[in-house]
């Protein structure tokens, strides 16, 4: 701990973002940075707390407590209120192989379970982890560390999202050949093309890790579909050990009347043909773009405000996003207690985004939508929704249902589903013949991430299901561990 007083006399300050107005004219990043005097007192706040809550990464009543990468936050926090820069770079990288991403997209469910917490506003864990991590960076601290002999072992990494960058970059550590296959024309996976530009920079941050895993040793074939153009036996004889890092990919449909309609789209579809305009030809060259459109966004999580975000730049004419649960409150509820993520009411980007054009935060709470309606073109042109309350029923279980009178429609010539995802795609898992659980995931224990194939392992969403970025770090890492075990009968790697 820096200094023992800090978190009584300096409040938390976060860096002022770019206007909600002129940020949407760009796909640059909106945050600014403060300046190192006000971060080291944010650093300061970091109090001695005896039990740091905030990197003991545990779920709790479903949702993350504490970081799922177990980052060193009070010593880190500690050296930079000291200005020692360099070393608080080192103690970072030692549990995670990416904090500028983390430190960008990760929703900090440290700062939920910071003790400062309970009746105070926390530690600014998140700014304080991204500028280390950009210092480093700009400071030439960042610097390829290729493995000083090589094992003569060979893995493949079978996707490049953040768990399979992740079990790459620990396994060439360890000495091992590591090749991922990417089935996309660009590495990164999620963090690629899940994630706009505006929210994770691809040129400036992005590649720029995944140069740096080049120049270690690290080799990525793109395009590379295991399954449909890269044969999946011929992997498994070429390489010693695989690490299936796929994700959830299959998004949750909405079987409605009009789900067929022209204008209805799976939200990743839509946020991956956006990205790969804004780094190819241009922003305004995406086919399904909402310049000038009523749009109608379906889910209310981190994807769905991406797809509010992407719309706002993109010029929409009016924009919607509905939420069949109710809106959260203010402050935590008793059921909601420290340490556990902070189910609360906030704006994010995107709606802060649509209220500045709008004039309102454009969610509607406990609202689902009943049918999609088209015009004689087969082009959506309205959608119909009713509103819900939440009951119990003969067993029970909470259920929607729906209140009579309060049907409703508006007009609408984009939907974008963006309700979660239901787990992997099967093609290649059958064709290796994994076996799954019960919820369609890999079957692979957490901590092992072995399957029943031989040296074939699991981590991230294919493994846990749809889930955060800093957790499909933590399996990548995890996989990455058991793999070198499995390949040299011991691991070092933590």
């Amino acid at each position: 701990m820096g200094k023992p007083t800090g978190f009584i006399e300096y409040l938390r300050e976060l860096p002022l973002d770019r206007s909600p107005t002129e940020r949407v004219r760009d796909w640059k990043e909106f945050h600014h940075h403060l300046d190192d005097r006000t971060l080291r007192n944010q650093a300061a706040r970091c109090m001695d707390c005896g039990v740091p809550f905030c990197h003991t990464g545990k779920l709790m009543s479903g949702g993350a407590s504490g970081c799922p990468v177990n980052n060193l936050i009070p010593e880190w926090n500690d050296l930079v209120y000291r200005g020692l820069w360099r070393e608080a770079l080192d103690r970072l990288h030692k549990t995670n192989n990416f904090p500028e991403f983390t430190g960008r997209v990760c929703p900090a469910p440290c700062e939920g379970s910071c003790v400062l917490g309970i009746n105070a506003p926390p530690v600014t864990i998140k700014n304080i982890e991204n500028t280390i991590i950009e210092r480093g960076w700009d400071e030439g601290w960042v610097l390829p560390e290729p493995p000083k002999q090589r094992t003569g072992k060979s893995v493949a990494v079978v996707g490049s999202g953040p768990a399979g960058l992740a079990a790459a970059a620990q396994l060439n550590k360890a000495g091992h050949s590591v090749t991922v296959l990417e089935r996309a024309d660009r590495p990164g996976g999620l963090l690629m093309y899940g994630i706009p530009n505006m929210k994770l920079d691809k040129n400036e941050v992005v590649m720029r890790r995944i140069r740096l895993m080049e120049q270690e040793g690290i080799k990525f074939v793109c395009n590379a579909e295991v399954g449909e153009n890269y044969e999946p036996q011929m992997m498994l004889k070429d390489f010693d050990a695989v690490v299936l890092c796929t994700g959830a990919t299959r998004p949750r449909d909405l079987p409605i009347e009009g789900r067929d309609l022209q204008g209805v789209h799976f939200a990743m579809d839509y946020l991956t043909e956006s990205t790969q305009s804004v780094m190819g030809k241009g922003p305004d060259t995406a086919r399904l773009h909402a310049k000038g459109l009523d749009v109608v966004v379906i889910g209310g999580g981190d994807t769905g405000t991406d797809c509010v975000g992407t719309a706002m730049r993109q010029g929409c004419r009016t924009l919607t996003q509905f939420e069949i649960m109710s809106k959260p409150p203010d402050d935590r509820a008793e059921d909601n207690p420290w340490p556990e993520w902070p189910r609360v009411y906030r704006m994010d980007y995107g709606q802060e985004e649509a209220a500045a054009k709008f004039g309102s935060d454009p969610r509607a709470y406990l609202t689902t939508v009943r049918k999609l309606v088209g015009d004689e073109q087969g082009r959506l042109k309205e959608i119909v929704t009713v509103q819900v309350s939440w009951e119990r029923n003969a067993r029970g279980q909470l259920v929607p249902v729906e209140q009579p009178g309060t049907e409703r429609s508006q007009p609408a010539q984009l939907v974008l589903l963006a309700m979660g995802f239901v787990g992997p795609e099967k093609g290649l898992l059958q064709d290796l013949r994994i076996e799954l659980d019960e919820r369609g995931n890999v079957n692979a224990d957490y901590g092992k991430y072995g399957t029943n194939v031989p040296g074939v392992f699991a981590a991230g969403d294919c493994r846990r299901g749809q889930s955060l970025v800093v957790w499909a770090i933590n399996e990548g890492r995890g996989a990455a561990r058991e793999c070198d075990r499995f390949l040299m009968g011991r691991t070092e790697l933590p």
